[in-house]
């Protein structure tokens, strides 16, 4: 028995995923970027990160090339960024406040983490490719709320109250679990 497209999308929807905005620049040094909910962790040692790409999106041909790239997770509060990202065929970068990564990948302002990635290999997906990235130079995590998707429905997943300062001083994370929606549903 088949799975229709519809049916296999409404069963994935109901797993919460994390919501990202992975930018790059092509290969004419524009930037790139677009919202990417497949994205994990793959590796420890050596840290590698997985996105998965769909081969029609207008970003694709440049993380597919590109040397790197720079996964933004999203804060709570980044409704308007990930559904702006999510947009064809208008500038995503209009408005949206950014720095420059060591490699000069857009950094987005106001993000709950930053992992910068240097791609290491591509490999076939079915629609997708599947892109995987080895952590390099900017990795920071933020005080804030992530943000996640469940049912197409953006809920918050967690805060975290860490800085790097704490870490080097070896001193634990703190983990304050939340789990609920964080935007009011649209009309």
């Amino acid at each position: 028995m088949s799975v229709s497209q519809d049916e296999f999308r409404a069963v994935m929807g109901r797993f919460p995923s994390g919501v990202t905005v992975v930018t790059t620049k092509s290969a004419d040094g524009s930037d790139q970027g677009m919202t990417v909910s497949a994205f994990c962790s793959l590796s420890l040692d050596p840290p590698l990160v997985l996105i998965c790409i769909e081969r029609t999106a207008s970003a694709h041909e440049a993380l597919k090339t590109a040397p790197g790239f720079v996964v933004n997770v999203l804060a709570a509060r980044q409704e308007q960024v990930a559904r702006r990202f999510s947009i064809v065929d208008i500038d995503r970068f209009e408005g949206v406040g950014f720095t420059r990564s060591a490699a000069g990948y857009a950094i987005l302002d106001d993000v709950s983490a930053v992992i910068e990635c240097k791609r290491l290999s591509v490999h076939d997906g079915g629609d997708h490719s599947i892109i995987v990235g080895e952590v390099a130079a900017e990795i920071s995590e933020f005080a804030c709320t992530a943000v996640g998707w469940l049912s197409i429905r953006p809920y918050a997943l967690g805060a975290f109250a860490w800085d790097a300062r704490r870490a080097r001083s070896g001193s634990p994370r703190q983990y304050e679990p939340t789990l609920g929606p964080c935007w009011a549903p649209r009309p």
